[in-house]
């Protein structure tokens, strides 16, 4: 956990004085029960009214000055721990935008979001309580033993006999909850990935009839985190009666000797009362101390946690000694694959093998081929989403992983298979791919696209809202707009990965003409299970099972590829049908 301190180090301030604030009404609280003693023995006790008000008002003065630092400690710490936790937080999220896909993948999107919420979450709550009492319950603790040894030795052995046995009822507890502290966080990972699955899923969930069968699973699941909670829960109040009996059993002892002394006059009443506040004094903060080794633990396990994603070396980065890119003159070659093959993980099988190409600039790559042949991971090799396992991928006559990741894929827009929008406004939306677009480059995108009338028609605009997902646009529409967005910063390489699959006939035909007619010189990957789409691309690429299966254009591929055959002879019969 100490490691992540670092990231409070601009309230090195709050840090320091909201303690020391602490610490001094600490001391004040343990003069107090003093400073009642004598009240009562000098004052009372001797009917001295004036030195009764005298103390009465120290008695004042010093709660009140101890409010303010108390006051100022609490203010202190809210800064500081909040500071800590926005401070932390962005940190965290900038270290996984840095993670390529595999770590993301090896992560898993529920338990990021885990630790990027609950878990710093609980790091937050630890510095706050490492400021306010840190100092404080151990300072009370110590001090109210020494507090008794000054007013009689013997009652100080007491205090120091009742230590270890909260000690150890401390020890156990902790032994106990610590592992179901651990098994409570996984637990809520696998609730958020259920309730990801579940919200982002819920059309498919009811075309299939599963809304019960998944609320079962959910419901064994909150059950299962729920009996957890309660088992540690029950442990920890646990705490609280064994504190209580120790604290009663003490105050019998205490009551035992002290009145046995009182009555030979080597303590006064005052003492006795005095040493019944220090002894509630001492176990209420080995209490709290009990909670805060209970908080700092949890803590700790969400610190592990988050120092498990700041731990990960990205696999993919930009090389120190990499320096920006000017393309080769005279290169009339955009992407060279050079007998690529991929693998996900090291002990996984290739999903692709040996492949090979050569893609001019400004021409057309139509990729084809069965669910799972490898389309869409061979163009996320591109703009080195993933790294090759063999061979080499080049754009513009320089490898992939030499380039700097932000110069690359500044070049490269992807129109992703699901269409993805964020909430906002469609030209917040627009402008993901030009920061400083203005209207007239958002409506050229929006023609381009195909999608310019029905934006005109909406009664907003470009500042149409755009809900969560997009939900408030049917499927071709989302898929429309994402193209817009790749295309209005004009990418030297596009590529629409089965992104015209939700456009009918007409408007596909309608886009790729407006394509080839208003950005020429862009290079233009399509993936497509529709021939139509790609029939007039230059190349075609046939893959299968991760290998290329034919490479030419469609009458080349039609004499010579009979996987390319299967695919056209089963659209054609299925037009055929209809």
């Amino acid at each position: 956990m100490f490691q992540l301190l670092i990231y409070a180090k601009k309230y090195k301030k709050q840090i320091i004085l909201g303690p020391f604030f602490k610490f001094l009404e600490a001391c004040f609280e343990l003069v107090l029960p003093l400073m009642m003693a004598r009240l009562v023995d000098n004052g009372i006790q001797a009917d001295d009214s004036g030195y009764v008000l005298k103390m009465a008002g120290l008695m004042v003065l010093m709660s009140v000055i101890g409010l303010v630092c108390v006051m100022i400690c609490q203010y202190y710490s809210s800064i500081a721990s909040q500071g800590f936790g926005t401070e932390l937080r962005n940190q965290l999220i900038r270290k996984i935008n840095t993670l390529s896909h595999a770590e993301l993948n090896d992560f898993g999107t529920d338990t990021l979001i885990t630790r990027t919420t609950n878990d710093i979450n609980q790091l937050q709550l630890a510095l706050a309580m490492l400021i306010r009492l840190v100092i404080r319950a151990p300072f009370l603790s110590i001090g109210s033993v020494v507090m008794a040894f000054y007013i009689d030795a013997q009652a100080g052995l007491l205090f120091l006999l009742l230590l270890p046995v909260f000690c150890l009822i401390l020890f156990l507890i902790i032994r106990i909850t610590v592992p179901l502290y651990k098994r409570i966080q996984a637990m809520i990972d696998k609730l958020n990935l259920q309730l990801n699955q579940n919200l982002s899923g819920v059309r498919v969930i009811r075309a299939f009839a599963r809304k019960e069968t998944e609320m079962k699973q959910v419901n064994q699941t909150t059950e299962d985190l729920a009996d957890i909670y309660l088992r540690v829960s029950k442990i920890s109040a646990f705490l609280t009666p064994a504190t209580t009996l120790i604290m009663n059993a003490g105050i019998i002892f205490l009551l035992y000797i002290s009145g046995w002394k009182v009555s030979i006059g080597t303590l006064q009443q005052g003492e006795v009362l005095a040493l019944i506040n220090y002894m509630n004094q001492m176990l209420l903060a080995l209490i709290v101390v009990s909670n805060l080794v209970l908080i700092f633990t949890r803590a700790s396990a969400s610190a592990s946690r988050v120092n498990e994603v700041f731990a990960v070396t990205p696999s993919i980065t930009t090389k120190e000694h990499t320096v920006s890119v000017s393309p080769r003159e005279n290169e009339n070659t955009e992407v060279v694959f050079e007998n690529v093959s991929f693998r996900y993980q090291a002990d996984a099988g290739l999903a692709l093998k040996n492949i090979s190409l050569q893609l001019p600039k400004g021409s057309m790559l139509g990729i084809t081929g069965a669910t799972g042949s490898g389309k869409s991971t061979l163009t996320q090799l591109i703009p080195r989403f993933y790294d090759v396992s063999e061979g080499t991928v080049t754009v513009d006559g320089v490898d992939v992983r030499n380039w700097p990741l932000d110069q690359l894929r500044r070049k490269i827009a992807m129109v992703p298979q699901t269409a993805v929008l964020f909430s906002g406004t469609i030209r917040e939306n627009l402008q993901w791919g030009v920061n400083d677009a203005d209207d007239e480059a958002c409506w050229e995108a929006l023609d381009i696209a195909q999608c310019k009338d029905f934006v005109e028609q909406l009664e907003q605009g470009l500042d149409t809202p755009i809900y969560e997902g997009g939900k408030n646009f049917s499927g071709g529409q989302k898929q429309r707009l994402t193209i817009a967005r790749a295309l209005i910063g004009k990418p030297s390489i596009l590529v629409l990965d089965d992104s015209l699959s939700a456009l009918d006939y007409q408007t596909d035909l309608k886009l790729r003409t407006a394509l080839n007619e208003r950005l020429g010189e862009t290079t233009l990957i399509v993936i497509s299970q529709r021939i139509s789409s790609i029939r007039q691309a230059q190349q075609i690429l046939v893959l299968d099972e991760g290998k290329n299966v034919g490479l030419g254009t469609h009458e080349q591929l039609m004499q010579s590829s009979p996987h390319y055959q299967e695919i056209v002879q089963s659209q054609e019969d299925s037009n055929y049908d209809e």
